[in-house]
């Protein structure tokens, strides 16, 4: 039992260390006077380098302007980085030297990514770059369609690496201009390859692997194409049922408070209307790209935005939050407690009690640091609006990236909170299911504490 302790509190280390040198040594990289057009200060360097690994998205210069292309290149690569994690990263490292990976390292592995055996472990990771590389290089074909007779080929090329890997990533950072994908509001290439590209890495490697085996087994007529989605992983269904329910249900939202806003929707096509909220719902779970001014969103747009970034995206991705499970598996409780009964179910399984106050902490946790990075950018911004604070530190500590237009006119204390944030946000909920997953409390072992009510509501 001890050894296993050693081994939860060394991966916890590798994560948070690993993302600390890698965000380090990018922001130095940022700050040196070959990847800028114009001087930078180190804050801000450092403040980018965050928000590039932690995958969020928020920028305090316009990355198409102040960087060059070395700059660019860096910023491509600690993105990168960013979105498949220090562990893949290391373990791809590994590979390509054709260094032998320990059991070590394959537990660390595993404690990662959940899973619950040591076997296959290189065979996954090498099968989620490989996937990696196809999903981004569909991507970027599909975007060159629009930026090569736009910008010419070789920068259309570049820029459409650049952004299928940001997409892929849910980093929501462009290299366009200082509008996000504001111009291309009612182009069906760039919205349409942005979702998918968002979706598809949102969902989670995890899911990736079960619907990959499961479509061969449909394929090979080893199993019914009818029983399809039955033979999935309970994981694997909860995630596809709240991806596709919260898009649903953000894009009939932000439809119908946005149709006559002049300045968002009111002036788009009804086919482009849809088309906006649908982008606008997808990209809220960690994304961060924008079609929209986000400061000319209706306030109940905004509430429902700030949601929907909290929550974030699924686990064993690239997307930030509380994830998805976390929030259907405590609605799932809640609803369990109220019809009386004992087991959190679904599908027709029992989810494990563990699980569930992994996932309670893990909310709480995150909504508590949520309150106090609002509490402190409030105190150093002073009078700047409520509204627009939660927005900005929302989008931070989910790593997503959309901006009321806040950001870039904070004050360096207020930088320092939200790089605290995305970095909080990025690593926090890995880190807290490492902590609190196992972990057995030593008097469990020696004596039952006698147990009393307290009043509770």
């Amino acid at each position: 039992m001890r050894a296993k302790k050693n081994i939860r509190l060394s991966t916890m280390q590798i994560l948070t260390a690993g993302f600390l040198g890698i965000i380090l040594l990018g922001g130095i990289l940022l700050w040196l006077p070959i990847s800028n057009t114009q001087p930078i200060s180190f804050l801000d360097a450092l403040f980018t380098s965050t928000t590039a690994v932690c995958v969020t998205g928020l920028v305090t210069v316009t990355p198409a302007v102040q960087f060059t292309l070395f700059g660019k290149a860096v910023l491509l690569l600690l993105i990168q980085v960013g979105g498949l994690g220090i562990i893949a990263c290391t373990i791809s490292f590994f590979i390509l030297l054709k260094k032998r990976i320990s059991i070590r390292e394959r537990i660390v592995i595993l404690e990662t990514y959940n899973m619950d055996t040591l076997s296959g472990m290189v065979a996954m990771i090498i099968r989620i770059l490989k996937g990696t590389v196809i999903v981004e290089a569909a991507g970027a074909l599909c975007y060159s369609l629009q930026f090569v007779p736009e910008f010419g080929f070789a920068r259309g090329v570049w820029y459409s690496v650049f952004h299928a890997v940001s997409a892929f990533c849910n980093a929501g950072i462009d290299i366009i201009g200082d509008s996000s994908f504001i111009d291309y509001v009612g182009n069906p290439i760039i919205n349409f390859t942005t979702m998918a590209l968002i979706v598809v890495s949102g969902l989670g490697f995890p899911v990736w692997q079960d619907m990959m085996s499961n479509w061969r087994k449909v394929r090979k007529d080893e199993l019914p194409g009818r029983r399809y989605f039955r033979r999935l992983r309970l994981h694997t269904k909860i995630v596809l049922v709240m991806t596709v329910l919260l898009i649903g249900v953000g894009t009939f939202n932000f439809f119908l408070l946005e149709y006559s806003n002049p300045g968002t929707f009111g002036n788009l096509p009804l086919g482009e209307k849809i088309m906006a909220a649908m982008f606008h719902s997808v990209s809220t779970r960690t994304a961060g790209f924008a079609t929209v001014p986000q400061d000319a969103l209706r306030e109940g747009s905004l509430f429902t935005t700030c949601i929907l970034m909290f929550i974030g995206g699924s686990p064993g991705g690239t997307a930030g939050g509380v994830k998805t499970t976390t929030i259907a598996m405590l609605i799932l409780t809640c609803i369990t407690f109220i019809r009386g009964g004992e087991d959190t179910e679904c599908f027709g399984r029992r989810i494990k009690p563990e699980n569930i106050r992994t996932g309670f902490c893990i909310v709480i946790v995150s909504f508590v640091t949520l309150l106090v990075g609002t509490t402190l950018v409030t105190v150093f911004e002073g009078d700047v609006g409520l509204g627009r604070v939660l927005y900005e530190t929302t989008s931070a500590v989910g790593t997503v990236g959309l901006s009321a237009g806040l950001t870039p006119s904070l004050t360096g204390a207020s930088k320092v909170v939200i790089m605290v944030l995305m970095y909080l946000g990025r690593i926090g909920p890995i880190t807290l299911a490492l902590a609190f997953g196992a972990k057995k409390n030593p008097r469990d072992k020696i004596r039952q504490l006698p147990a009393r009510g307290i009043m509770v509501g």
